[in-house]
């Protein structure tokens, strides 16, 4: 028999008897694993649709395109001759045994797919990475090629051509990594059996479901979205958690914050050193937090309105029963900064001034550039996310989400986990952040498809009374409201130049910051640390550009600059207040019961 193997596990010498016997119990659970897919596929309804289609009618219409282009492929076709000409000089000056000469270029070695050292210490390895990479850098050429197209079908080709190249790498095939092949000969085989046996493990309801993370690691109000508080009130939609103070006396105004419900508001809360809620509390802040609820089919007909309504309007009345203020700041991140957007828009034009100041977190307001998720956002498209909510019971799966922001960073959250779970047989590590990933969360079918239409596809937030939500015209140009704009520079999600023209379509006075780094790095970015800076310029010209030109870098975290920036609007003093002290009881203890519902 041989050893339990550990993912670290090196054998101590080899076996060849062992090898042998994992090799056939490896391939035996390969066989379970191919049954078990095709009875899944068998069983499953044929869908294919427009949507399905898109990619690949794009991809169809880039080559056609090619044709018009003669002289710019053979200028492609010449360097790749070029290129690997040059790899064989180098494979046949290597084999007579000239010394440091390495097959792979310099360049291969930024590419985080090929930094193990078994790439460069394997001839046959190295060989395939670089004749690889000349490949993929020749295909990148040709994909670029694109005049001629429609500008949103050149994007879709060139999404979908990029991710076949990538799921083209050798690094994703055991036959073809030498990462697996030492593996292999360390384990004597052990890690193709356990990596056989996540592969099982994971194929679940007939669908691969790839583990970023251990989910039994951690737990709600355990080791993540610990900070100490109380549920005040609940309705169906939301429930709305009020913090306990950390310090003796809070400023008056107090802060709500608004996350996004395409996932959970912790993400707010990680843990005690990067938890923003934490941070906010210790800062004097009375700090609410709307934690929505994971809608099933029998919630299918939430609308938008209906999260105005019984969101950020129940939370704004709840508070007021808690506290005793009427007046409050707020914070919205992503899509709930749309709905913060949404919100002060509907209060300017019923003459309600509650929100003394709003703080937006990566948000779109203006959809004219919606960035890489745009891919995904058109009319064929919609219209078949539309009937795939229909026939799901009336809301749309988490996991249909994930999937869409993971394929647009394939290589990081889909490629690189596929590797080390089911070739190098390795488990996956705790991570709070990939838990809280994977902690997807539901859209309901009415809701989700007013958001896509009217905000991405018609883009009617931005005009002037373009949009209505309980009977009323929005126009964010009337908004006075003072607000403060934080975007991300390396933001795939909410692009930050299309953050920047949101932030103009306010009357009022705005400041808008710019953090390093991306969609949640460059905003859980907590100030005891400092690992990423923001820029910051006093002026606002029309231009993101030229914004940008203008800037100037401070190499801090951006939460000492709103911390500066909010006092202005926090009122004065006033005694802690103890979360169910008010007229609201405390309903039970944070992170509360909505967020423990999962969307499986």
């Amino acid at each position: 028999m041989g050893k339990p193997f550990e993912a670290n596990a090196i054998a101590d010498q080899f076996d060849p008897f062992e090898l042998h016997a994992n090799l056939n119990k490896a391939f035996g659970l390969w066989q379970q694993f191919l049954l078990r897919a095709t009875g899944a596929s068998l069983k499953a309804k044929p869908r294919f649709s427009a949507g399905d289609l898109a990619f690949q009618n794009s991809a169809l219409r880039w080559a056609a395109n090619l044709v018009w282009h003669p002289f710019t492929i053979a200028q492609a076709n010449y360097q790749l001759i070029q290129d690997q000409a040059q790899l064989s000089q180098r494979i046949g000056l290597q084999m007579l045994g000239f010394s440091g000469m390495s097959l792979s270029e310099e360049s291969s070695l930024k590419d985080r797919r090929f930094k193990d050292p078994a790439w460069r210490e394997n001839p046959a390895g190295e060989t395939l990475m670089q004749a690889y990479l000349n490949l993929a850098d020749y295909w990148k050429k040709l994909i670029k090629i694109t005049e001629g197209l429609p500008e949103h079908e050149a994007q879709k080709a060139a999404f979908f051509l990029n991710s076949l190249v990538d799921a083209l790498a050798p690094n994703n095939y055991a036959a073809s990594n030498p990462q697996v092949w030492k593996m292999v000969y360390d384990t004597q085989g052990a890690n193709l059996v356990k990596g056989m046996e996540n592969l099982l493990n994971d194929f679940q309801d007939g669908e691969l479901r790839i583990r970023m993370t251990d989910m039994k690691a951690f737990e709600l109000g355990k080791d993540i979205a610990t900070t100490p508080g109380k549920v005040i009130f609940r309705n169906p939609l939301m429930e709305l958690i009020q913090y306990s103070p950390s310090t003796e006396q809070v400023h008056q105004r107090p802060l709500l914050i608004v996350p996004p419900w395409i996932n959970k508001f912790y993400i707010l809360d990680l843990r005690e050193q990067n938890s923003y809620v934490k941070w906010a509390v210790e800062q004097g802040h009375t700090v609410f937090i709307i934690s929505w609820a994971n809608p099933s089919a029998e919630q299918a007909h939430l609308s938008f309105d209906d999260y105005l309504s019984a969101g950020t309007l129940a939370a704004l009345d709840a508070i007021e029963q808690a506290t005793g203020e009427r007046e409050v700041n707020i914070v919205g991140y992503c899509l709930g900064g749309t709905l913060t957007g949404a919100t002060l828009a509907w209060l300017t034009a019923n003459q309600d001034d509650r929100i003394k100041s709003a703080t937006f977190f990566t948000t779109l307001l203006d959809f004219s550039e919606p960035g890489e998720i745009g891919v995904f956002l058109d009319e064929p498209q919609v219209a078949a996310l539309e009937q795939r909510m229909e026939d799901n019971g009336g809301y749309l799966d988490g996991k249909n989400m994930g999937a869409a922001f993971n394929m647009l960073r394939a290589n990081d959250l889909i490629w690189s986990f596929f590797v080390n779970l089911y070739l190098l047989g390795k488990d996956p590590m705790p991570f709070d952040l990939l838990f809280w990933n994977s902690d997807s969360t539901r859209m309901p079918a009415a809701m989700h498809s007013f958001y896509l239409r009217k905000m991405y596809l018609e883009n009617k937030l931005c005009q002037p009374n373009g949009l209505q939500l309980l009977a009323t015209d929005l126009d964010l140009s009337t908004v006075t409201t003072p607000v403060y704009f934080v975007s991300a520079y390396d933001d795939h999600i909410a692009p930050w130049p299309s953050t920047y023209a949101g932030a103009q379509l306010f009357s009022g006075p705005v400041r808008f910051v710019l953090g390093q780094s991306g969609h949640i790095a460059g905003i859980i970015n907590p100030a005891s640390a400092d690992k990423y800076g923001h820029w910051v310029n006093e002026q606002l010209p029309e231009s993101a550009e030229a914004w940008l030109q203008a800037a100037a870098l401070v190499k801090q975290s951006w939460w000492h600059d709103w911390d500066q920036w909010i006092t202005q609007y926090t009122g004065g003093e006033t005694a802690a207040r103890v979360p169910g002290s008010g007229q609201l009881a405390a309903l039970g203890d944070a992170p509360g019961t909505y967020v423990r519902v999962k969307a499986s």
